[in-house]
């Protein structure tokens, strides 16, 4: 059995624990406020365009003078894994899941035969693709907060990746991040940014079969939007991983604090029993040296 000492020294250790992870969960809670109603207030714009631009590609006869954000390479043999997580961790299992569904994903298309590339945004996500893909690391980025980034942030992404594209350097790059639901529930999510997905239109939809002209021609707003549109989910994703971190924090740091408290009481009662054995031992010991006397 421990010491009373060693018992007191941890339960102070304990305590100590318990008011750094309450603070961290009410820090937490603080920013998820604002993380989530920035989320929120970015999903319309953003799923609205991928509709119209995924509405217009319909439309649009691809040829090789069509932009090559919609008419890709003419391939899919290489992949580019966009992992958005964060730079740091205490978040609960945030990162971990979306590396976990961004490697599961890869190991479908490697056994398809199929050459799979990362691209990570947040260190926790490059420490793990790093572990089990370290030949097949094409660049990684470290965003710090994620509460602070703004679209030119995305922008810039957006830029570096268009540019590996008409490189040549993959044929198909898909999007990984997790979309926020609530404070107990971030949904790990894949979606395909380059070329632009186009969604196949439902038999007998009135909608899809209207003539519909554009002024100016859907070529040409095409061309404005496809970039635009690259740029804008990044955005939603960092968006949605900023508030899905603070929420996953949230939660891990409330647990943290709640078994700091069940260990605190496990260690008290361990503690009080050891200074009752030591008090009975002493009081033995007394009377049995008096009545020696």
């Amino acid at each position: 059995m421990a010491s009373l000492k060693a018992l007191k020294v941890r339960i102070g250790s304990v305590k100590s624990t318990q008011k750094i992870t309450k603070a961290m969960k009410m820090v937490a809670a603080a920013k998820l406020r604002r993380a989530q109603e920035a989320a929120e207030a970015g999903r319309p714009y953003a799923q609205r365009l991928e509709a119209v631009v995924a509405s217009l590609a319909s439309k649009v006869s691809i040829s090789e003078a069509s932009p090559k954000l919609l008419a890709g390479t003419g391939k899919d043999q290489v992949h580019l894994f966009v992992v958005a997580t964060s730079d740091k961790g205490l978040a609960g299992a945030f990162n971990t899941n979306i590396a976990r569904l961004a490697r599961r994903r890869a190991q479908e298309l490697i056994a398809e035969g199929k050459t799979v590339k990362f691209y990570t945004i947040g260190k926790k996500g490059r420490a793990v693709l790093n572990r089990l893909f370290p030949k097949d690391m094409a660049h990684s980025i470290e965003p710090g907060d994620l509460g602070k980034l703004g679209f030119a942030d995305a922008r810039g992404y957006a830029d570096d990746l268009i540019a590996r594209f008409e490189a040549g350097e993959f044929d198909v790059a898909h999007l990984f991040y997790s979309n926020f639901k609530s404070v107990l529930t971030q949904e790990p999510t894949e979606q395909q940014i380059i070329p632009v997905a186009i969604p196949a239109a439902p038999e007998g939809d009135a909608a899809a079969s209207a003539v519909t002209e554009y002024e100016p021609g859907e070529e040409e707003i095409l061309a404005d939007l496809l970039g635009r549109n690259v740029a804008i989910q990044l955005y939603r994703a960092i968006r949605e991983n900023a508030a899905s971190e603070q929420g996953s924090k949230m939660t891990a740091m409330d647990n943290a604090t709640r078994n700091a408290g069940d260990l605190i009481k496990r260690l008290s009662i361990q503690y009080n029993r050891a200074r009752q054995a030591a008090i009975t031992t002493e009081l033995v010991e007394i009377i049995s040296g008096a009545e020696a006397l």
